[in-house]
């Protein structure tokens, strides 16, 4: 059996707050699917069929969601616990009837029946009744039974899971336990950002990427990884841009650990960062046209902002108490004092 096919099951009420939060966060259909490890279709179908007024709310999705199954499970039940239906129907089934057939005959000639569905019918016949009369072989096209065609998802391989982490990480007593994320671009945007936060000094790499490919993700996370000398561990979530994790392990030198599906809140210091970067690149931006210079500018910004957690101190300042903290040299002197004229045009 091949341990990557997970079997179909509904939603889970977790699983439909994770995907508020990333539809906020301006992720699409696709990379939800991804983290979620689910087919694209179910991700589409669940946002198009249990938004209310476009908008998607996860705890009204959920009721919407119940109340469905509940009416689905009822189509089938409606034939079962119905003698007279249920005999009408099964004996036009054995006449070679098409459920199509017998719903249209009943709705418009045999008006003293209780009205069901075709699609109440064929629940009716995949019904463990059903399956014990073999009604599947009256029908005309004996195939298999009627079930939506599953998409193959790709999941991550041998993750290791925040579970297993350390617990003094918790406690933010060492330098080099960082969290990473992405911040996609909007709808019609290109680019994104990859965003490290160290748990202990709150201090904070944002880094420009055009591909959010394994192999790109890799480069920038070497590039990263080639300022900071002391890397303790490295905390994810489980977005198939991390697929690679073993070799960001080799990497950075230090174990990487996973969020458990649709629990990105595990890692809510990045998650919070990424809130504060949106102050300065809205949701639904187009992230290809922020520049690096941009970007550098925002990054310090956050570094160089006191924080109560820190006694007022500036992640920077806090980051500068470690030892083997090296200061990441990104732009020549020309580009650095680009960064300085920008960062004046922010403040003014």
């Amino acid at each position: 059996m091949n341990k990557n096919k997970k079997s179909y099951q509904h939603l889970k009420k977790a699983e439909r707050l994770e995907i508020s939060i990333l539809l906020k966060r301006g992720y699409g259909v696709r990379d939800i699917a991804s983290t979620l490890e689910r087919s694209p279709g179910t991700i589409s179908e669940e946002i198009k069929n249990n938004s209310v007024n476009g908008i998607y709310d996860p705890f009204k999705a959920n009721h919407k969601a119940y109340v469905k199954r509940k009416y689905s499970k009822y189509q089938g039940m409606k034939v079962v616990k119905n003698l007279e239906l249920r005999n009408y129907v099964e004996k036009k089934l054995q006449e070679d009837w098409s459920p199509e057939e017998i719903s249209g005959r009943i709705n418009n000639i045999e008006k003293h029946l209780k009205y069901i569905s075709a699609k109440g019918i064929y629940k009716f016949i995949d019904s463990p009744y059903g399956d014990s009369k073999g009604l599947r072989c009256c029908l005309r096209h004996k195939g298999k039974k009627r079930n939506k065609k599953r998409v193959k998802v790709t999941q991550l391989e041998d993750r290791i899971f925040i579970d297993k982490r350390p617990k003094i990480i918790e406690k933010r007593v060492n330098f080099g336990d960082w969290e990473g994320d992405f911040i996609v671009s909007g709808k019609n945007g290109k680019g994104a950002l990859l965003v490290f936060y160290e748990r202990k000094s709150r201090y904070t790499v944002i880094r420009k990427i055009n591909s959010r490919s394994t192999r790109i993700v890799n480069q920038h996370v070497k590039e990263i990884t080639g300022g900071f000398v002391h890397f303790n561990s490295l905390t994810l979530d489980n977005d198939i841009s991390f697929a690679k994790h073993v070799e960001m392990s080799e990497l950075i030198s230090a174990p990487v650990y996973f969020c458990h599906p649709y629990h990105s809140w595990e890692k809510g210091g990045v998650e919070n960062i990424n809130k504060l970067i949106r102050q300065y690149i809205p949701k639904g931006s187009d992230i290809s046209r922020y520049d690096k210079e941009e970007i550098k500018v925002i990054e310090d910004t956050l570094n160089d902002r006191p924080k109560k957690c820190l006694d007022f101190k500036t992640p920077l300042e806090v980051m500068e108490e470690n030892d083997q903290f090296k200061k990441i040299k990104y732009f020549d002197i020309i580009n650095i004092n680009l960064v300085e004229q920008k960062r004046a045009e922010c403040s003014a």
